[in-house]
């Protein structure tokens, strides 16, 4: 009997202990399953989110004040809209951006951005004409007019760079100009002429008269021979770096008393016709720094290019009148007496080609080309897709 009763202690433990060991496999296959459920319901909470969204390009002028402050703050953004590792491509002097934008576009970037002034804008442009690439815009410069005229904030960066990611694309025309016939160089009154290499065009600017090809330059908001060459080509660098887009109605104020030009005008196939000028502008697009629209009717996507002749008479007088017309229009009011001393008229044409007597000089969005006597230009229509801003539900 002593054998029996230890024999059924014995099973009496033994089943005991399984029962043990039996809950307590239980309860960790249930909390193994609950750590399970838990990361299957919220995987973001223990697993980093894969990078998304565009491919971004910054092509950048490190020359620009405030480029190196922002750069660190993009990429950061960019990590913060868990967007793929951007590029970022500096300028150089020899290269102002067509380059780089292209090389953007090769390695696969679906926005090239351009950081920097009105040179940058056009520079990046030229290397995207022709490709279903969108470029952006990050205004940095002076005047930013086709920042303006696309009313892309150019006081807010993060405004700027919500276009850039979130806008809509839309294809707009470009203007080309070529100097046919470049002038001798000019200075001002007291001032020697420089020597044969001293003087130092911009990249691609054809002073030289034995050069093989005339070199065509792109703009994209307005381009012009005259009074507002001058003046932009007189405005001191340090003074924009303070003052802005004023500094160049300072230096135009050395211009006023400047002689009208005998130019020779003609549009498309028409007869050529004479006229005594100021200034000759050819717009893609109509706004100027300080809320002045110079050329209202003009449509950045319209496939013809709007003309401005611009002239005055009568000293500070004929200015003034000439400075109330132009605000003027801008409100939509336009002034039809005679004999105007301080005048614009408009007129409309795919092609352009001005003769100018002595030759003067020559800007295109804001970038001095130097004096010619002789200068066409012509407009591709839809040759550029640009990252513009959603038009608003509630715009008028």
């Amino acid at each position: 009997m002593e054998l029996e009763v230890w024999l059924l202690v014995a099973a009496v433990v033994v089943a005991l202990v399984a029962c043990g060991l039996s809950v307590v496999v239980v309860r960790q296959q249930r909390d193994l399953r609950s750590a399970l459920d838990a990361r299957e319901a919220a995987p973001a909470a223990s697993e980093p989110e894969p990078p998304r969204g565009p491919l971004l390009a910054f092509v950048a002028n490190p020359s620009k004040s405030g480029t190196e402050v922002i750069k660190p703050a993009l990429l950061a953004r960019c990590a913060a809209e868990h967007l793929r590792e951007p590029l970022w491509i500096d300028t150089t002097v020899e290269d102002p951006g067509v380059g780089q934008a292209r090389e953007a576009v090769s390695r696969g970037a679906d926005v090239v951005v351009a950081v920097g002034g009105d040179g940058t804008v056009r520079a990046v442009a030229e290397g995207l004409v022709g490709s279903d690439t969108p470029m952006a815009l990050l205004p940095l410069g002076t005047g930013n007019l086709l920042a303006r005229n696309l009313d892309i904030s150019v006081t807010d960066l993060e405004d700027a760079f919500d276009v850039a990611l979130h806008g809509m694309d839309r294809r707009i025309d470009i203007g080309w100009l070529q100097v046919d016939d470049p002038a001798e160089p000019s200075a001002p009154e007291g001032e020697d002429v420089p020597e044969d290499g001293d003087q130092v065009p911009l990249e691609g600017t054809p002073l030289d008269k034995a050069a093989a090809e005339p070199v065509r330059h792109l703009f994209l908001v307005i381009a012009g021979l005259g009074f507002d060459a001058a003046m932009v080509a007189d405005a001191d660098a340090n003074l924009k770096d303070k003052m802005g887009w004023m500094a160049y109605f300072v230096a135009g104020v050395r211009h006023l008393h400047g002689k009208r030009l005998q130019m020779t005008i003609t549009l498309d196939d028409k007869t050529p016709v004479e006229a005594r000028l100021r200034s000759l502008m050819i717009g893609n697009c109509g706004k100027l720094p300080g809320g002045i629209t110079l050329i209202p009717e003009a449509v950045i996507d319209d496939g013809i290019h709007d003309v401005a002749a611009i002239d005055t008479r009568g000293g500070l007088v004929g200015w003034a009148q000439l400075l109330g017309e132009v605000v003027m229009q801008g409100f939509g009011v336009s002034n039809d007496l005679p004999n105007k001393i301080g005048r614009i008229d408009h007129t409309r044409a795919e092609r352009v080609r001005l003769h100018v007597e002595g030759g003067e000089q020559v800007q295109v969005d804001g970038d001095v080309l130097g004096r010619a006597t002789e200068i066409h230009t012509w407009v591709e229509p839809g040759a550029l897709v640009v990252r513009a801003p959603v038009p608003r539900l509630d715009a008028a």
